[in-house]
């Protein structure tokens, strides 16, 4: 069976739920290995929180499609072929580990190329509409996706900013999920993550945009000497 993409299966009546078949769509276009993390948060500092918050990353290892080639290579054909996938099998496994969508409160994104790639590779698989729109629309949200994009070598530290996926303003739900995979990404591998939180930071109390009152650079005349 030829490569397709997650779209034209979704035109011709497949049925995308079908968790055999997005395995299958994975191995075709690349990916080694999916590892999800899942942490509950139950108390911070000196207080426990009223209710615990549950957060999630997916990530998943890929072949890099770009490796090696000239930074003039179009990276449109490939971006379209795997990004869909890759929205797709982790956001399956982010609705899985939380306990769907409607549980889901805030989300963010990642991507880290291997040291034989360009940040532009990591980047082609998590900017496009072909990701991005996927993940907000299997996840239930509206707001732009907060993200980090990288060059690493394996085992670095991966930080996800998330924030709020129907309002990105909102303050309470900014938060970063850090996590580091011990053989990823190998040289020729981009690290593709996609994280959401069932809640708020914890004890969030910095008020919001709605709150704020006007500051502007007249406040430092009253801090300087």
């Amino acid at each position: 069976m030829p490569d397709t993409t997650l779209t034209s299966l979704a035109t011709d009546g497949t049925d995308l739920h079908q968790a055999p078949l997005m395995e299958e769509l994975a191995r075709r276009v690349g990916v080694r290995k999916i590892t999800v993390l899942t942490e509950e948060l139950l108390r911070d500092g000196q207080g426990s929180l009223p209710t615990s918050v549950t957060r999630a990353a997916a990530a998943a290892i890929i072949r890099n499609p770009w490796a090696g080639l000239p930074v003039s290579t179009d990276l449109a054909a490939e971006t379209e072929r795997i990004a869909p996938v890759l929205a797709k099998v982790l956001t399956d496994r982010l609705t899985a580990a939380l306990g769907g969508a409607g549980q889901i409160e805030a989300f963010g994104k990642s991507a880290v190329v291997g040291l034989n790639g360009e940040v532009e590779h990591a980047a082609a698989l998590i900017h496009t509409p072909f990701f991005g729109n996927l993940v907000r629309e299997f996840l239930e949200g509206t707001s732009i996706l907060s993200f980090s994009d990288d060059r690493a070598e394996p085992g670095t530290s991966i930080a996800v900013p998330m924030w709020h996926k129907e309002a990105a303003s909102t303050r309470s739900h900014y938060q970063t999920l850090t996590l580091s995979l011990s053989d990823a990404p190998h040289p020729d591998e981009i690290v593709v993550i996609a994280a959401a939180s069932t809640g708020s930071r914890p004890h969030p109390r910095i008020g919001d945009r709605t709150t704020d009152r006007p500051v502007t650079a007249e406040i430092l005349e009253g801090i300087l000497p």
